[in-house]
C-alpha cells in the first residue's frame, strides 16, 4: 500500500490537507473519510479504517477540515456549512486525479456531514456514517456551560479532548439551522449506520432516528463493545471489514 501527501483547495482558497491511502494493486474505487469533530485525519478511526480499506483496492482520501491539522484556516471561523463545502472539495479533489468517489463515509459529525454533502456528489453511490448524530445540534452537549459566553461573547475558547478550541456564536447558529432529517430522507443512495450500543459520547438512539429517516436500501450494523473514537485496534478493523463488503456492490471504478 502507498500513503501520499494530498493538497487541496477548501471552497474559499483555503489549503486543506490529506492523505491518500492506495492500494498495492489496482484500484477498485475511491472514497472519502470524514473524521468526527475536532479529530483529524490522523485520528485513530480515520487512519486505520482507510488503510484497512484500501489493503481491500479502495483508494481512501482522509482529510483536515478547515482549522484542523495540517489545514488552513481558523477553526473559529468554520460552521458544518463549511464543514460539507470542505467535504464536497475533497471529492472533487479525488474526482479530477484518480476517479470520482462512489463511497462517502463519516464518523460522528463527519457521518452527518456526509449525509448532507452526498446530493453535492454526483458519482456517490453509498454513504456510510459511524457513531453519526440523527441531529448537528447534539454537538451542543459538548460544549456545556462554554455555550452562554459563546453567545455573550460571540466567541469563547471551549476543551475539547482535553484540547482548546475557539467556538463562534456562527457555529452555535448554523448547526440549528440545518435539517438533517430531510438530507438523511432524501439522501438516494444505499445507507450503512454502524454504531455501538456502548457510544457513551452519541447515544444510539441516534442510529435509530437516521435509519427510520432513511428510505431503503440501508442496513445497520451493531458495534458491539467499541467506544465512541473506536480506540481499540479490533474495532476499527471490524467497522473496515464489514464496511467494505457491504460497499462492494455500489464500489465502481
Amino acid at each position: 500500500m502507498d500513503n501520499r501527501k494530498a493538497v487541496f483547495a477548501g471552497v474559499d482558497g483555503q489549503s486543506l490537507a490529506g492523505r491518500l491511502e492506495l492500494p498495492a494493486g489496482d484500484v477498485v474505487a475511491t472514497a472519502v473519510f470524514a473524521h468526527c469533530f475536532t479529530c483529524g485525519k490522523d485520528s485513530v478511526a480515520a487512519s486505520r479504517i482507510s488503510r484497512s480499506l484500501a489493503a481491500r483496492g479502495v483508494a481512501v482520501l482522509r482529510f483536515d477540515f478547515t482549522g484542523l491539522g495540517e489545514s488552513d484556516g481558523d477553526f473559529a471561523n468554520t460552521t458544518f456549512t463549511s464543514n460539507v463545502d470542505d467535504l464536497v472539495c475533497a471529492a472533487n479533489h479525488l474526482r479530477d486525479t484518480i476517479g470520482a468517489p462512489s463511497v462517502l463515509i463519516g464518523h460522528s459529525l463527519g457521518g452527518a456531514a456526509v449525509l448532507a454533502a452526498a446530493h453535492r456528489v454526483p458519482s456517490v453511490r453509498a454513504v456510510v456514517t459511524i457513531g453519526a448524530p440523527a441531529d448537528t445540534t447534539h454537538v451542543e452537549h459538548l460544549l456545556g456551560s462554554s455555550t452562554a459566553e459563546i453567545e455573550s461573547a460571540g466567541v469563547a475558547e471551549v476543551l475539547l479532548a482535553g484540547r482548546p478550541f475557539r467556538i463562534s456564536t456562527g457555529f452555535l447558529t448554523d448547526i440549528k439551522q440545518q435539517n438533517q432529517a430531510a438530507c438523511i430522507a432524501g439522501l438516494g443512495r444505499a445507507l450503512l449506520v454502524m454504531h455501538s450500543p456502548q457510544d457513551d459520547l452519541v447515544g444510539v438512539s441516534n442510529a435509530r432516528l437516521v435509519f427510520d429517516a432513511a428510505r431503503h436500501p440501508k442496513s445497520f450494523v451493531s458495534l458491539d463493545g467499541a467506544d465512541h473514537l473506536l480506540t481499540d485496534r479490533a474495532d476499527a478493523a471490524y467497522v473496515a471489514e464489514v464496511l467494505a463488503a457491504w460497499a462492494s456492490r455500489y464500489l465502481r471504478p
